[in-house]
């Protein structure tokens, strides 16, 4: 009966977030885009709370893990709004929700979101914690190279300089890949078909996005 019941869970949490995705990539093509891009945070918050309902929240260190990746994201994305050295000189725009000094909250759950997912996959392929490390601080990277692409569009940042510097990508994989080496012990693969579908309506929104709208 427990099985089954996680089985189905899953399945619906998979549904869920694909739903989402489709719906918004057929909105935008049919003309919509205005009415689903501010629903972005809305979105996240979703994935993210089946993320916790998919997850053994109750172990201290996966819940750590998340404390710990908002914390040092929301940190090093203070700091480099405000001082340009850390990923360039960029700013965010008003539809990622409510902000702090200049950064929305809703981008320190999306670094919690994307460590712990990436740890989640990356441990599902290897054992190692350094490899684990490499890969997870990949895939982050690999997904931000093509939300770059629709962040201005959607008002959610934009760099003062075109194309994004590559100071922005390394950045990224440094800061990842410290996140990741910390957690790396922590995080079981308890809910790694969830991540891997989270990660990959995320790559698909974002490639789906600039195919229909660039």
């Amino acid at each position: 009966m427990r099985n089954f019941f996680i089985d189905h869970k899953v399945n619906l949490s998979i549904f869920i977030v694909w739903l989402f995705v489709i719906s918004a990539l057929i909105g935008m093509a049919l003309g919509y885009e205005a009415w689903f891009i501010p629903k972005t945070p809305l979105n996240l918050l979703i994935g993210f709370g089946l993320l916790l309902w998919n997850t053994e929240i109750d172990n201290i260190k996966v819940s750590a893990a998340l404390v710990i990746a908002f914390v040092v994201g929301m940190g090093v994305e203070i700091l480099g709004v405000s001082t340009g050295k850390i990923f360039g000189t960029y700013a965010y725009g008003d539809h990622l929700g409510p902000k702090l000094l200049d950064v929305p909250y809703m981008i320190g759950i999306y670094w919690a979101v994307l460590v712990v997912i990436t740890s989640f996959i990356a441990r599902s392929i290897v054992n190692h914690w350094m490899i684990i490390s490499v890969i997870g601080a990949g895939l982050m990277v690999f997904l931000d190279l093509f939300i770059e692409l629709m962040a201005p569009r959607f008002d959610f940042w934009e760099f003062a300089l075109h194309p994004v510097p590559i100071q922005n990508y390394v950045s990224w994989f440094v800061i990842a890949f410290g996140l990741h080496l910390l957690v790396a012990k922590w995080v079981t693969v308890s809910s790694k078909q969830y991540s891997f579908h989270l990660y990959l309506t995320q790559l698909v929104f974002f490639i789906g996005s600039y195919l229909i709208l660039v």
